[in-house]
């Protein structure tokens, strides 16, 4: 197959026959989108009437697409949860087994990937990590970003800024931040397909409201304010796609890409993503993610902090088979995470794709040189299995981790840019190594249940507050780990799960621990705890299993337009 060969099977369309030129549409009914929440300073640079337009339109052409899309992996997640194991499908077999399609690559700025730091966008993080000597920046709206409005736009404020080389930062102590000669390429994250913008008001054009997908909203106004300029600067505008369940979600970032490519003037294939992948059921489809996206795909990411949240989330009900220990001792060397990196690997360098190994959550603290020195060393031996497995670069969550990162991959890759050479040949995974969760020596314990409890209290609240990403006993957590914490927490409560001494674990034990920690915690003036306290609770205790915590905790307890206007 070429790299612009039809779809097989009935979903068959190539990007040339869909009804994507603006001039088709500009006769059809329109849409109309509303900005609810405060204008605060620069907020109307980036909320143009043009910007929104263009935005409106995403919606109005995907946006019944998306909700289609999202029904899709409910049923999907539905059908695992009464008894139906992801596998290899059938049907796309012709993709997997044709060897001779391949996807775009690299584009201008991401031929060598080696080291990637990821963070969110506000000022200060900005002008950090393009300083910070990585290879690649991956501008965080999803896991990382609370996303409050200052923060969502605000932070499109900071990366039109950084874009154009206008950012610096001064902070409450006099301490200037300016941008240094050489910046890391921006790869741009935005919020997945099951989250929504509250600060906008959408309205189809049959007149019904609906929800605006945060997708497109930021995916939206980064491409629409800085394509031109990230290309005149030698680079181009990139992305990383999070939370896909399947090819479907690839396909319709596809058609996305290649509408916004003809309605912007680019040439198609400018735009490049790198999808994560972080479901169990993508893992079964990445051959067909890469397919779908082949035109415009640089890459896989092994997302593997919410690759663990889906298995226990999709397997939750599944019984004691699917019970998994402590988080601490689900290492990225027990067997079936073994499994899903190295197929990551073998899939990518054979279509061409670069593969970008995960995050460790380790982190140094520069007051506690015993700290560092632990989180150098985990960092160095978790790198270092990286590239001897093939990966062609990493995440680190940690400017001064870097160099550490940086030694492992250049010890293999000498003086390459990439690993694609390395086809991993030796690689033969099925279906049962992925799903085979057995994790030898592993146990449930005390010190687990309280972990788990403790991680994700004290994340909620610092999300609540605005704080997307969190150093929390020396580890950096984020959405995806606070999300491990509490489904791990509602699973051993649902599945009558022991801990090692044989209590079992009953809602009352967890409730006593989730007290505990919060008395132990020091009060602060403004502080969010007593709300985290109540959503931990509600998605822990209660039967119904939320699929994601920062959706009601985003809708229910958030900032709403009503408040942040009051505030203003």
């Amino acid at each position: 197959m070429s790299a612009n060969s039809t779809r097989p099977g009935e979903h068959g369309l190539t990007a040339v026959g869909l009804d994507i030129t603006r001039n088709e549409r500009r006769d059809a009914p329109r849409g109309r989108l509303e900005v609810i929440g405060t204008i605060e300073h620069r907020f109307d640079q980036i909320l143009s009437p043009e910007a929104l337009e263009f935005v409106t339109e995403l919606h109005d052409r995907f946006g019944v697409r998306r909700h289609e899309l999202l029904r899709r992996d409910a049923e999907a997640a539905k059908a695992i949860d009464a008894g139906y194991n992801p596998r290899f499908l059938p049907e796309t077999a012709q993709i997997r087994e044709d060897p001779d399609w391949r996807v775009a690559g690299a584009a201008p700025g991401l031929e060598d990937r080696r080291v990637e730091i990821t963070g969110p966008t506000d000022r200060k993080m900005t002008v950090n990590a393009l300083n910070s000597g990585a290879n690649v920046w991956l501008a965080d709206h999803e896991d990382a970003l609370s996303p409050t409005w200052s923060n969502v736009i605000g932070g499109q404020v900071n990366l039109y800024d950084a874009i154009r080389r206008d950012i610096d930062f001064v902070s409450d102590d006099g301490k200037e931040y300016r941008l240094g000669q050489t910046t890391p390429t921006i790869v741009f994250r935005p919020r997945g397909w099951h989250l929504c913008e509250k600060h906008m008001r959408y309205t189809n054009p049959a007149g019904l409201e609906s929800a605006v997908s945060a997708s497109l909203v930021d995916f939206g106004l980064y491409v629409f304010h800085n394509a031109r300029e990230l290309i005149a600067r030698g680079s181009g505008p990139y992305f990383y796609l999070p939370k896909l369940e399947s090819r479907f979600g690839a396909r319709l970032w596809d058609e996305i890409f290649t509408f916004t490519e003809q309605a912007l003037g680019l040439p198609h294939g400018t735009i490049r993503a790198t999808v994560l992948i972080e479901t169990i059921t993508a893992a079964f489809e990445m051959d067909e993610i890469l397919y779908e996206l082949r035109d415009h795909c640089a890459g896989l990411n092994a997302g593997r902090w919410d690759y663990l949240f889906s298995i226990i989330k999709n397997f939750r009900d599944r019984g004691q088979n699917f019970v998994l220990p402590d988080r601490g001792q689900i290492t990225m060397t027990v067997p079936f995470m073994r499994a899903y990196t190295e197929l990551l690997v073998r899939t990518c360098h054979r279509r061409g794709a670069y593969a970008i190994g995960g995050m460790s959550a380790f982190i140094p603290n520069r007051r506690d040189p015993d700290v560092t020195q632990k989180a150098l060393t985990q960092v160095a031996d978790d790198k270092r299995r990286e590239a001897h497995d093939g990966f062609d670069g990493t995440w680190v969550a940690h400017p001064d981790l870097i160099g550490t990162a940086r030694a492992e991959f250049d010890a293999v890759l000498g003086g390459r840019e990439n690993q694609l050479h390395r086809l991993r040949e030796d690689v033969h995974v099925d279906a049962s190594q992925l799903l085979d969760l057995r994790v030898p020596g592993g146990r449930i314990t005390c010190a687990g249940i309280q972990q788990n409890v403790s991680v994700a209290l004290r994340y909620i609240e610092s999300w609540l507050r605005g704080a997307g990403a969190a150093a929390i006993d020396n580890l950096m957590e984020d959405a995806a780990t606070a999300e491990i914490s509490r489904s791990q927490l509602w699973q051993w409560v649902f599945q009558g799960a022991v801990t090692e001494d044989g209590m079992p674990i009953v809602r009352e034990r967890v409730e006593w621990a989730i007290q505990k920690v919060c008395d132990g915690l020091a009060r602060t003036t403004g502080d969010r705890l007593d709300d985290a306290a109540e959503i931990l609770r509600t998605i822990v205790l209660r039967d119904e299993f939320p699929p994601f915590l920062t959706v009601p905790a985003y809708l229910d307890y958030l900032e709403s337009p009503r408040q942040q206007a009051a505030a203003a």
